[in-house]
């Protein structure tokens, strides 16, 4: 193996393409003009944001009035959630959502619940699953949004969206979907999956960082986040990030025209990697085998912790996660671990490999070579594994 970087944390976020830089550099330099303003330099920024806005929806079949720019995808689901629960409140103040959303719903929930709202957080089963029949028992004329991650960031997760969106419909309750991991890795079609609101982040698809998106369906009543001037039609505040949402409109065209590419080669990458990583003795797969994402892998490896496996991975020149990005500085098991019934000690042990357009199967053999060597290091350095060989307990994770 080279010296080269082997990064498998695209979930966490992923490099800027050059064909994406190439297209937002203009807008530094030559093509800075402030779009509310009238004149020409002005209204070539109008266009570019215009242009970005056509892609945006054509990859979500959704209109290109239905699509507004946010400074990401946590600004994003915390608009969609707020912004309807505010403006909903004279019908009900009731919120679903499950136990395993990113930190940006749930902690945006937890700020609506000690502000007058009751919110319920759905379980999920083994593999991470929303129960269409949990939902709608949960359902109550105070219902006034539900809000169900797309794919989960931890574990790949697949929900059935569709499903959820239809049901949502026949109740006629406003469904939004953080649709962060999803987005250029799944098909999304917001009109026959009856999806009212979708969040979206520039950073997960080869675009830039603090750039993102809310679909709002035409006709939702909602609350402005941010107030202040006119833009995006008067319901997102500040000037806009030109550049930036020159940027995300590139990287959604290239990641949907190239899908189901994208995806095969993804997840035949995945596969092997599961296959394989599986053998080590005491392991499990953290999330269902096949529909999940198809650059996730999330794997526990009893009697290790997780963070040392990652120091130890660094040191080979592997980067990966045992974690959300957003809370790799946490020493608690991820909530999501703990959500499909892992004891804590066994989710202190989680590794996760997210794959992406720049992973080459070199770095899928290195990662097979290192990680055994890793575990079996890290076991007999373990009071844990020298306890359990001395207690015979046979039992697998």
């Amino acid at each position: 193996m080279s010296n080269r970087t082997v990064y498998m944390d695209y979930a966490a976020t992923t490099y800027t393409k050059k064909e994406v830089v190439e297209e937002m550099l203009p807008y530094f330099t030559e093509f800075y003009g402030n779009p509310s303003s009238i004149y020409a330099i002005s209204r070539d920024t109008k266009k570019a944001i215009d242009l970005a806005r056509d892609k945006v929806s054509k990859a979500l079949n959704a209109s290109a009035n239905e699509i507004f720019f946010t400074g990401g995808g946590s600004e994003a689901d915390n608009w969609a959630i707020k912004g309807i629960a505010f403006a909903n409140k004279n019908k009900g103040n009731h919120i679903i959502t499950s136990a395993i959303e990113h930190h940006a719903v749930l902690h945006t929930c937890e700020f609506l619940s000690k502000n007058g709202f009751e919110i319920t957080y759905l379980p999920v089963d083994e593999y991470g699953l929303v129960s269409l029949v949990d939902l709608e028992n949960a359902i109550t004329d105070k219902t006034i949004l539900v809000s169900i991650i797309f794919a989960n960031n931890e574990i790949g997760t697949i929900e059935p969206i569709k499903e959820i969106g239809a049901l949502c419909k026949r109740k006629k309750i406003l469904f939004h979907t953080d649709a962060v991991q999803a987005v250029g890795n799944i098909p999304i079609d917001v009109k026959e999956m009856n999806i009212d609101l979708l969040s979206l982040a520039a950073h997960k698809i080869y675009g830039p960082k603090g750039v993102g998106v809310l679909y709002i369906r035409k006709g939702i009543k909602i609350e402005n986040l941010i107030h202040g001037g006119g833009q995006e039609r008067n319901k997102r505040a500040g000037t806009e990030n030109v550049a930036g949402i020159v940027g995300l409109g590139k990287a959604i065209e290239l990641a949907t025209e190239n899908l189901v590419e994208h995806s095969k080669r993804l997840t035949d990458f995945r596969d092997e990697l599961i296959e394989n990583l599986l053998k080590i003795p005491y392991s499990r797969l953290n999330g269902p085998r096949d529909n999940r994402l198809p650059g996730n892998v999330n794997i526990c490896f009893r009697f290790i912790e997780g963070e040392s496996v990652l120091l130890l991975l660094d040191q080979a020149g592997i980067c990966a996660s045992s974690g959300s990005a957003c809370t790799s500085g946490s020493l608690d098991p991820s909530h999501v671990l703990l959500a499909i019934g892992l004891p804590a000690e066994i989710a202190h042990g989680s590794l996760r490999l997210s794959l992406g357009d720049g992973t080459i199967k070199e770095d899928i053999e290195h990662v097979l070579n290192t990680v055994p060597k890793i575990v079996t290091r890290l076991r007999e350095m373990s009071p844990l594994w020298d306890e359990f060989l001395k207690k015979g307990d046979n039992n697998n994770v």
